[in-house]
């Protein structure tokens, strides 16, 4: 009798936990498997204390470490996100350190109520966009962090819900990606309409690009800039599928294409095949709609990033930005072999494209837009120390509103509701609670790095430069991040021409914290 009480009253207890995990809202994996989340969750909680006697570290889990995770978590969740007891980093035997040469005079931070000192941790760009070639919308992005392309259809319409409402919170762009323009993407979130070599959401009946299509959606949103995508880091070169099973009829709706079955991105695009065809199709659409528009390109040859400035340069024309996304960028599933070893890194990447951009006497004329992994206060320094006016986050974004880097994003079986248009997964995924999530990331990101400059004595992180760097490595050898680039002292990242500007746009702007 005894033994019947109690297991009534353990089988009255888990379903009382059972009841409580499917009805609260906070955690997408409780809400999905009630019971075995919470599994999960004593695993992470205990996980240090395990890992004393388990093989691996805080630093071994890829594509992000333990300890990265633990920060953008503890970030979004607006919790102390700082680490006790040192680092974990072995910083005598290590392939290569970051190194930020902080100044003996940091930067002051400005009190409240002194330009600067808002309560969002404020951080507009130093450049304006659009304005090196007039076009009629030119406008200082508020914010030097934002959402990278995404699409609608990859990730769940609750995901891109919340990353909408978390950019509007937080004073930031969001990219639409190449899957179109859906209602989840008007939540308060200003926007990049994305154009891929699928045209989706500006395509006409045969799939070629409409420019008629593309200004009626345009007209619908807040849309501030439009980005040609030629190709991302996950899979330069290869094109996208988003599996049949994905493809709902408001996917369909959206992407102008059927229902039900796969939609193909070509790898290439049919609107122009060559760079002064880009460069008419990027005037053709500014000059339409009179926003700024740019280009998303992984890097690989050089000679087209060459030729492309020759030709900016002979013609006044051309992409007002440019989004540099480094092979380690990886929203999209892709080969293993086109994910490991096509597209440079950003940092190699980027390095070649601005210096390209420098001898040719246009950098100053573009807005340069990083990508790929870029979603830390480091990375991002190190991003913007290159040259970068402004820095995208895609998984990054992703985790703070819940994603556990299960790696099942192009299965449809995300377990936490953020890359999947399955309806019971995606139950567990509340796009308002999660948005705050998304704001809370995008603003700690924002505070650490502006922190960071101020660290080195520059009150903006456009004011870092790659003399704030230095790339240590194995056996003690160092070098400057100016050396290791061949950045040259003529180039306008290091003039203090440039430095006296940005800090005059700094100080009009107020954008310090």
């Amino acid at each position: 009798m005894l033994d019947s009480s109690r297991s009534r009253a353990a089988a009255a207890a888990l379903a009382g936990v059972v009841g409580y995990d499917l009805l609260q809202r906070r955690r997408a994996i409780l809400r999905n498997f009630p019971i075995l989340g919470r599994l999960r969750y004593a695993l992470e909680a205990f996980g240090p204390e395990l890992r004393q006697y388990i093989v691996t570290s805080n630093n071994e889990e890829r594509p992000f470490s333990r300890d990265q995770r633990r920060w953008i978590y503890a970030s979004s969740e607006g919790k102390p996100n700082v680490f006790g007891f040192g680092t974990d980093d072995e910083m005598e035997a290590v392939e290569s350190l970051l190194i930020i040469k902080h100044s003996p005079f940091p930067a002051r931070p400005p009190a409240a109520g002194e330009a600067g000192g808002a309560p969002h941790y404020s951080a507009p760009a130093a450049k304006i966009l659009g304005a090196a070639h007039g076009r009629r919308r030119a406008f200082r992005p508020a914010s030097l962090v934002s959402l990278s392309g995404m699409s609608y259809g990859s990730l769940s319409p609750v995901a891109v819900e919340a990353l909408n409402r978390g950019a509007g919170l937080a004073g930031c762009l969001q990219n639409t990606g190449e899957g179109g323009l859906a209602g989840a993407h008007c939540h308060g979130g200003e926007l990049v309409f994305q154009i891929g070599t699928g045209y989706f959401g500006c395509r006409d009946a045969h799939g070629r690009f409409s420019l008629q299509r593309l200004r009626e959606r345009v007209a619908q949103a807040p849309v501030r800039a439009i980005e040609v995508k030629l190709s991302q880091g996950a899979k330069p070169g290869l094109g996208g599928l988003l599996p049949g099973v994905k493809v709902t009829p408001e996917i369909a709706a959206i992407r102008c294409v059927p229902a039900g079955q796969d939609c193909v991105s070509p790898p290439a695009h049919s609107a122009f095949s060559d760079i002064d065809g880009l460069i008419e199709l990027v005037e053709l659409i500014a000059q339409d709609t009179g926003l700024p528009v740019g280009i998303k390109s992984a890097v690989g040859e050089s000679s087209f990033w060459q030729t492309l400035a020759q030709r900016m340069a002979a013609t006044g024309g051309g992409p007002d930005f440019i989004t540099v996304d480094g092979g380690e960028g990886g929203t999209g599933a892709a080969p293993l072999s086109f994910a490991d070893h096509v597209a440079l890194p950003f940092k190699l990447g980027f390095a070649r494209v601005y210096g390209t951009f420098a001898r040719a006497g246009l950098a100053e004329d573009v807005v340069f837009i990083g990508s790929g992994r870029l979603g830390f206060p480091d990375s991002a320094l190190f991003a913007f120390a290159l040259g970068c006016d402004m820095v995208n986050v895609g998984r990054e974004a992703m985790l703070a509103i819940g994603c556990i880097q299960a790696q099942r994003c192009h299965t449809g079986r995300c377990p936490t509701g953020v890359a999947t248009q399955s309806r019971w997964l995606m139950h567990g995924l509340d796009p308002q609670l999660k948005s705050s999530r998304a704001a809370n990331y995008l603003v700690a990101l924002r505070a650490e790095l502006l922190a960071l400059a101020r660290s080195c004595g520059v009150e903006h992180p456009a004011l870092v430069t790659p003399e704030h760097i230095e790339i240590v490595t194995e056996r003690y050898g160092s070098a400057p991040l100016v050396d290791v680039f061949g950045y040259e002292p003529e180039w306008p990242l290091l003039s203090a021409t440039r430095r006296d500007e940005v800090q005059r746009l700094v100080a009009q702007s107020g954008s310090t914290v």
